[in-house]
């Protein structure tokens, strides 16, 4: 039975994909020598591992929506599922390369997107769980399968500047925000009723009332 091992090698953005993607170079060693390995289904759950990292003030600050207030961190700074991916692979002897295009979203609804946009700078702690089917074969050549065991995983830290140069190129000086659609319905009434032309300009002139109510 195969002996797997999974390795992040790299992470870069992918350019022109249907949506915004990040493609990690993910290196896989059998550890059992010349045990031609025929095809993995391989599944990769996802999770940022928010406590393996230290956090300026100003990061706190933007974290409080998802951990609360910083003086409760040690009982809330908790994993958080960013995804579940899958790919298969190709045959292959002893090693091989593959990349896992994981999608991401520019929801501020998704926890996620939360926490990648809240950090100004540094690295994403990842712990990247495995599990799926190995196809291979035997001493005498037979076609065999056997489960990958949720036990096999990885640690990988992502530059934040990954995740925030993609975004730039998909949104440049964007930020993408989901509404409930009777609210959705009086913004767009208050924008008609005003002339305006965007988006923009309606939430601006918002903020501009509620700041002049508050003054």
């Amino acid at each position: 039975m195969p002996d797997l091992s999974m390795k992040v090698e790299a992470a870069s953005p992918v350019l022109y994909a249907a949506a915004p993607t990040i493609a990690f170079r993910l290196l896989i060693e059998n550890d059992i020598p010349d045990q031609p390995i025929h095809t993995i289904v391989l599944r990769c759950q996802i999770q940022i591992d928010a406590s393996r990292r230290r956090y300026a003030v100003e990061e706190q600050a933007k974290m409080i929506d998802l951990f609360g207030e910083p003086e409760r961190w040690s009982q809330t700074l908790k994993s958080l599922l960013w995804t579940i991916v899958s790919v298969t692979v190709s045959g292959f002897k002893r090693s091989t390369t593959v990349e896992l295009h994981v999608p991401c979203t520019f929801d501020f609804n998704v926890a996620s997107t939360k926490y990648f946009a809240g950090l100004s700078g540094g690295e994403i702690p990842l712990r990247m769980m495995f599990s799926g089917t190995v196809f291979y074969a035997d001493e005498e050549g037979s076609l065999q399968v056997a489960p990958i065991s949720w036990e096999k995983e990885t640690t990988y830290n992502l530059p934040q500047r990954v995740w925030r140069d993609m975004m730039d190129s998909y949104y440049p000086n964007t930020a993408w925000l989901t509404i409930r659609r009777d609210v959705f319905d009086r913004l767009n009434q208050f924008k008609m009723q005003h002339g305006m032309t965007s988006w923009d300009q309606a939430l601006e002139r918002v903020l501009s009332i509620e700041e002049t109510v508050k003054s």
